[in-house]
């Protein structure tokens, strides 16, 4: 017998009970300042909220405004940003604050349109901004919420690699008239916090049995295989030892102190190579390393 589609209302009804009393108190959702919304949404890519809380907080005390980051070189971007990962997210937010310094008066824009021609800003992350931010209704789709909507509506075990257009509509058909950005943070709450990836608790779970995926018994995901993040050996984690070595100096970097990090030495050229064509890193014209002056 096929499984009927949960109505919205109730899931609307059900997530905003739950998320009163499970959400957790964020910086940014305390105090969601456009600025603050923008620079955790960059933090937040592929990085987890516990590693992103002590460099958010240190990164507002420094930078308060897109302005005062733009008044620094993005080398000093790049070096707050510390070990969360990915720093070309780091340059890309210096790069956003300059922007919206020179051609937004220094505000952030509120529109998903203006945020989008930001450098590094996509479609989830404009998405974000306008909703969390500016309490615009638009849909927001995160790792998180797509999970969510996959079991919870579409009776699968996990969305598809990237967002369809079925998978859209579906999103903006649930989207509430009213309160649509307390709607987008309980569903990527509830993604987080307990219908996760690896072990969903769906014992914990307010719209359980509401969820198409638990009626239909949990069926396996019968998609292409999904593939782990190796890490160990990979040239991501070169690039992140090659990095913190730049990072954590004084002064300019000798070539021997980045040949000591890593001994594979045709590997190391390459991360190198791709390090200085990201922007990450700089050539002094005595052959040393620096972060982007």
């Amino acid at each position: 017998m096929a499984v009927s589609t949960p109505p919205a209302t109730e899931l609307h009804r059900r997530l905003d009970v739950w998320f009163a009393s499970a959400r957790r108190a964020l910086p940014w959702r305390e105090d969601p300042a456009p600025w603050r919304v923008m620079v955790s949404e960059f933090m937040l890519q592929q990085t987890p909220v516990a590693r992103v809380l002590p460099v958010f907080e240190q990164w507002l005390r420094r930078w308060p405004t897109p302005a005062d980051l733009a008044r620094e070189p993005s080398g000093e971007a790049v070096r707050a940003w510390g070990r969360l990962g990915y720093p070309r997210r780091a340059l890309r937010l210096h790069a956003a604050a300059v922007e919206i310094t020179e051609r937004h008066g220094g505000r952030v824009p509120d529109t998903y349109e203006e945020l989008c021609a930001l450098p590094g800003v996509g479609d989830y992350t404009a998405a974000a901004i306008a909703s969390f931010a500016f309490g615009r209704r638009v849909v927001v789709l995160d790792t998180n919420v797509r999970r969510v909507f996959a079991r919870a509506v579409g009776g699968v075990q996990h969305p598809s690699p990237s967002v369809t257009r079925a998978e859209r509509d579906m999103a903006t058909a649930l989207l509430p008239e009213s309160e649509a950005a307390t709607w987008a943070a309980a569903t990527m709450e509830l993604g987080a916090l307990v219908c996760t990836a690896r072990a969903p608790r769906c014992g914990d779970c307010p719209i359980a049995d509401l969820c198409r995926w638990r009626a239909a018994g949990h069926p396996e995901h019968d998609g292409p295989p999904r593939r782990g993040q190796a890490w160990n050996g990979t040239d991501r984690q070169c690039r992140g030892r090659l990095m913190a070595v730049v990072r954590e100096a004084d002064g300019p970097v000798e070539k021997a102190d980045l040949d000591r990090v890593w001994s594979d030495a045709a590997q190391r050229e390459r991360c190198v190579d791709s390090l200085l064509d990201d922007g990450l890193l700089d050539l002094t014209e005595d052959g040393r390393f620096t972060l982007p002056r």
